[in-house]
């Protein structure tokens, strides 16, 4: 079987990373999209994919992070990221992560709303995927989302929702990517969700290092575990988990154009 993590965070330790890199390859995990969340996170990101075969990067300004898109005038400053998407193409696959967290309001919330707006902008500008984070923000996410209009290429990262969700953003066109928490016991809307996904619009992530599924919480994240996220996909949808890895593989490669 051959595994895509369409959403991982490497580490800045470039030799640490090739060393996740390497271990997942034995685990049959060959291709891995390290997801930028900030303008020094993404540059790092892109750096890290010119090196380490198989990666592949994302450039962009997680929700947490929308103030550090402000500069000292409290003007909004998108062009270093857009300047980094343009120039380090083919390396750079997606614009994200970017959305909206109200759960924990890192930065403003008219500061979150600008900054994602700009960045379903600059998806739509560049022709690029737009990868989103969300989290206690649905209603708001799809209402910026409708107003700015979604990009074609759009995926729900690390899926926290129900089924209702789930059919709002597969309603607009979107992927679904489910990540460890369909492990958890605390999770069966997710699992519901997971049911209804269609095949043609699901991805499967680690979310690494972070939501290490069962039974490997308490621990670290690691590419490696996407596999275990996977059959457990497979056992929540009732497929063989050889046809889960490979639909997600050739929906991973079709979503960013990977090679």
């Amino acid at each position: 079987m051959r595994w895509t993590d369409n959403h991982c965070h490497l580490p800045a330790d470039f030799a640490a990373a090739e060393a996740l890199v390497a271990e997942a390859r034995e685990a049959g995990v060959t291709r891995f999209v390290d997801v930028g969340c900030d303008l020094p996170g993404s540059v790092a990101a892109v750096a890290r994919a010119e090196q380490i075969d198989g990666v592949w990067a994302t450039v962009g300004i997680h929700p947490h992070d929308a103030s550090t898109a402000f500069d000292e005038t409290d003007t909004l400053d998108m062009a270093p990221l857009r300047a980094l998407a343009v120039d380090r193409r083919p390396h750079v696959v997606a614009i994200g992560e970017c959305g909206l967290d109200f759960h924990y309001d890192h930065s403003p919330r008219d500061q979150q709303r600008a900054v994602f707006a700009t960045q379903i902008g600059l998806a739509h500008e560049l022709d690029l995927p737009l990868v989103i984070h969300t989290r206690e923000a649905w209603d708001e996410t799809f209402a910026i989302l409708d107003l700015e209009g979604v990009p074609a290429r759009t995926v729900l990262h690390c899926f926290t929702g129900g089924p209702a969700e789930a059919e709002a953003g597969l309603e607009r066109g979107m992927h679904v990517s489910f990540s460890g928490i369909v492990t958890f016991p605390s999770a069966p809307e997710l699992r519901e969700a997971a049911m209804l996904c269609p095949a043609d619009r699901l991805l499967v992530e680690t979310d690494s290092p972070y939501l290490a599924p069962v039974p490997h919480r308490g621990r670290k994240n690691r590419p490696a575990l996407v596999s275990v996220v996977g059959t457990a996909l497979a056992a929540v949808r009732g497929e063989p988990v050889e046809t889960v890895a490979e639909t997600t593989w050739r929906n991973a490669e079709r979503f960013y154009g990977l090679a």
